[in-house]
C-alpha cells in the first residue's frame, strides 16, 4: 500500500497510505498547493486533506451513492464534486472514479487501495519483492510489476484516461489531481506519469520528478507501508526509492506536526528515522484524521440501484457508470494508447 500522494505539473497526482503525492502539469494561483522557490516549500494543509477525503471515498461499496456523491464520505471538503465516471474492475477488485472539483478548478482521479483483509499478506509479500519489470521507454528504470500491471495491464489506465479526455473537451485544459492510498497510491504514481509504497528505483524517480516536478507524499507516524519494499542506500540503482517531496505527519510532544522533509524522496530525518521495529499496520488506516479503509470488506462486492443502470455498462467483468458513451475499446488493456495530449 502506498501513502497519500498529489502531483500537479498540468497534472496533479497523490497516493495516500504512508504517503501522499500531488503531481501536476500547468498551475494556477487558487489551487497550487506546492510552490517551489530555490529550497523554499510551502505545504497547504486543507489541500492534502481534500485529496484524502477522495482518495477515502473511492473505497465506498455503494455504487449508486458513490456514483451520485451522496456516500457517508462525500460530503465536509469534497462537497460539489460532479462525478463523470466510475470504474470497477470486478474480477481483480480495483475501483476508481474520475469528476470534477469545481473548488480546485481540477479533474481528480481517484484509485482505492488494497482489502483490509489482505493487507498483512500483501506486506509480507512487499518486503521480498524485488524490482522485477522495466520501466517502458525509459533505460535502466525499474519497477514493481504488481503495482504497475495492476494499472496499466486492466481497465483502470484505458478508462481513467479516456474519461479524463473527455471532461477535458467539457472543462477545457484544466489540472488533474490523481490521488490514492495503498496499493492505489502506488498506481496512481503511474496514472501521474501518464497524463508510494516505492513503485520504482532511483531512475524511475528521476524520471518521475522530470515529469511530474510539484508532488507531495504524506506519509504518516509509523505507518509501516512507506518503508516497503525495503531501501538500501547502497545499491540505488537496485532498491526502491520514493520520488520527493515527502510531508511527515507524526506526533511530537503531544502535537501533530507536518514535517517538510528534503527533496531527495528518501530524508533520513522523516519517517525512514523510524526503527523497523516500531513500524505500524494501523497508522496506515487513518491519514490526517481521515479513516483509509473500505466501509465493507466482507466481500469485494458492489452495490448498484435500478435507477442508475442507464448509466451502466458491463463488459467482460468490468462496470462501468459514466455520463458519456463508453467506448468498447477501452476495456481492451493490451492497446497502447496515445497519451501525448496530456504531455
Amino acid at each position: 500500500m502506498a501513502p497519500p500522494a498529489f502531483a500537479y505539473p498540468t497534472l496533479q497526482a497523490n497516493q495516500l497510505p504512508c504517503a501522499a503525492q500531488i503531481a501536476r502539469k500547468g498551475r494556477r494561483k487558487d489551487e497550487l498547493p506546492v510552490k517551489k522557490s530555490g529550497q523554499s516549500f510551502v505545504y497547504n494543509h486543507t489541500l492534502a486533506k481534500t485529496l484524502v477525503e477522495y482518495a477515502s471515498a473511492v473505497y465506498m461499496t455503494d455504487l449508486t451513492a458513490l456514483y451520485t456523491w451522496t456516500c457517508s464520505r462525500c460530503n465536509d471538503l469534497t462537497q460539489g464534486f460532479e462525478m463523470r465516471s466510475l470504474i470497477v474492475d470486478v474480477e481483480n477488485c480495483l475501483q476508481a472514479f474520475v469528476g470534477v472539483a469545481h473548488n480546485l478548478n481540477s479533474i481528480v482521479v481517484a484509485i482505492r487501495g488494497t482489502q483490509e483483509n489482505s493487507v498483512q499478506n500483501w506486506i509480507k509479500d512487499l518486503i521480498w519483492k524485488q524490482l522485477d519489470l522495466s520501466y517502458p521507454n525509459m533505460p535502466n528504470a525499474k519497477v514493481h510489476s504488481g503495482f504497475f500491471s495492476s494499472y496499466n495491464n486492466t481497465i483502470l489506465r484505458l478508462a481513467i484516461t479516456s474519461a479524463v479526455r473527455k471532461a477535458r473537451k467539457s472543462y477545457g485544459n484544466i489540472n488533474v489531481i490523481v490521488t490514492g492510498h495503498s496499493m492505489g497510491g502506488a498506481m496512481a504514481s503511474f496514472c501521474a506519469l501518464d497524463l508510494a509504497p516505492r513503485v520504482g528505483n532511483a531512475a524511475f524517480a528521476s524520471y518521475f520528478a522530470k515529469y511530474v516536478p510539484n508532488t507531495i507524499r504524506v506519509t504518516h507516524g509509523h505507518d509501516i507501508v512507506p518503508h516497503l519494499p525495503p531501501y538500501f542506500s547502497f545499491l540505488p540503482q537496485l532498491t526502491y526509492h520514493h520520488f520527493p517531496r515527502e510531508v511527515w505527519v507524526h506526533d511530537s510532544e503531544g502535537n501533530t506536526t507536518e514535517q517538510i522533509c528534503d527533496n531527495s524522496g528518501e530524508d533520513p530525518k522523516c519517517c525512514r528515522c523510524i526503527s523497523m521495529f516500531s513500524l505500524s499496520i494501523q497508522d496506515h488506516f487513518t491519514y490526517l484524521g481521515v479513516d483509509m479503509e473500505a466501509d465493507d470488506w466482507s466481500t469485494c462486492r458492489i452495490i448498484g440501484a435500478q435507477s442508475v443502470k442507464k448509466f451502466q455498462k458491463e463488459l467482460t467483468s468490468n462496470i462501468i457508470m459514466a455520463k458519456h458513451n463508453v467506448d468498447v475499446s477501452i476495456v481492451e488493456p493490451s492497446k497502447q494508447t496515445d497519451l501525448s495530449s496530456f504531455r
